[in-house]
């Protein structure tokens, strides 16, 4: 029998959705990196380096380099995805998985309220309301704070930081990339991640040396924090549904409760050892910030891309 090729999945749908999945992946595997003794900076440091190898093939992609004046450009946007990572990292250490990566999900809600700021539009009816969901969303997930105090309130704050550096990142990558190229532009601004990464140096009290478990957690937390940014962004930039691509990704906060709850046990860590009462209120956090991004995303063009 010959397959119904309308049954199958695009790739522009398939990727975004194996990043998010990848991406939970990744910061379960940084989670118990930091709990075996691994510090931030070295992680961040880390992570940056091989996202910047997985990039370096996006050169492939084409584009031009444009004269010496513009090479602030990707300089300042790599700072920002540095703040992000250094951000996520932290938020990752001092807090749960299960309430970090649904409060990053506001980055795209904080994309479009940045757009509109800076395009001196109007608050749209669909952001107000997105805005509620947001809020209602975090509420629940800082209402799901455990007996023991697991720092629930400072892991939201960090995670919305690093939500908003990666917003900006998003909005300067979008301004400044088309006269670049994005075969250009975003290998340069790794590149420039990378060299910050190695040129800064680390806090005196960071561990240097690790155990092996906590540097293979690291290692393959690294791997796959690079491997889903590549395949977030290589979808976008060659199929262009930036809008859908958003929307897909953003499920990784629901996954990320999802897999702690069912599946976490197998991978150990005290996470995984939170009621069932904690798991549920987080997920129907989770659940009103993926509805708060849909809303978002949807008035962007999800509902009209092909």
């Amino acid at each position: 029998m010959v397959a119904d090729s309308s049954r199958v999945l695009p790739f522009h749908i398939i990727l975004p959705l194996a990043s998010a999945v990848v991406y939970v992946a990744a910061a379960l595997f940084l989670k118990r990196a930091s709990e075996a003794g691994a510090g931030v900076w070295r992680t961040t440091r880390a992570c940056n380096l091989v996202t910047a190898a997985l990039f370096a093939p996006l050169w492939l992609l084409g584009g031009t380099l444009p004269s010496a004046s513009l090479w602030w450009q990707p300089a300042l946007v790599a700072l920002l995805f540095i703040a992000g990572q250094v951000l996520t990292m932290v938020s990752l250490r001092i807090g749960d998985v299960s309430v970090a990566t649904p409060v990053m999900g506001v980055k795209i809600i904080l994309v479009a309220l940045l757009t509109t700021l800076l395009l001196s539009e109007q608050l749209t009816t669909e952001l107000w309301l997105a805005a509620a969901l947001s809020s209602a969303g975090i509420a629940l997930l800082n209402f799901s704070r455990p007996a023991a105090d697991s720092r629930v309130g400072t892991t939201i704050v960090t995670a919305s930081l690093a939500a908003a550096s990666y917003a900006l990142f998003d909005v300067l990558v979008q301004k400044w990339a088309p006269v670049w190229g994005a075969g250009r532009f975003l290998p340069v601004m790794m590149g420039f991640a990378a060299l910050y990464s190695v040129a800064l140096r680390p806090p005196a009290t960071e561990p240097h040396a690790l155990s092996k478990k906590a540097a293979l957690w690291r290692t393959c937390g690294a791997a796959c924090l690079g491997l889903q940014a590549l395949m977030l962004v290589s979808s976008i930039a060659i199929y262009r549904h930036a809008p859908v691509a958003n929307v897909l990704y953003s499920s990784r906060g629901l996954w990320s409760v999802l897999v702690v709850w069912l599946a976490g046990h197998w991978l150990g860590g005290s996470e995984s050892r939170h009621s069932p009462r904690v798991f549920a209120w987080r997920l129907a956090g989770a659940v009103l910030l993926t509805a708060a991004i849909a809303v978002v995303s949807i008035k962007s063009g999800f509902a009209t891309a092909k």
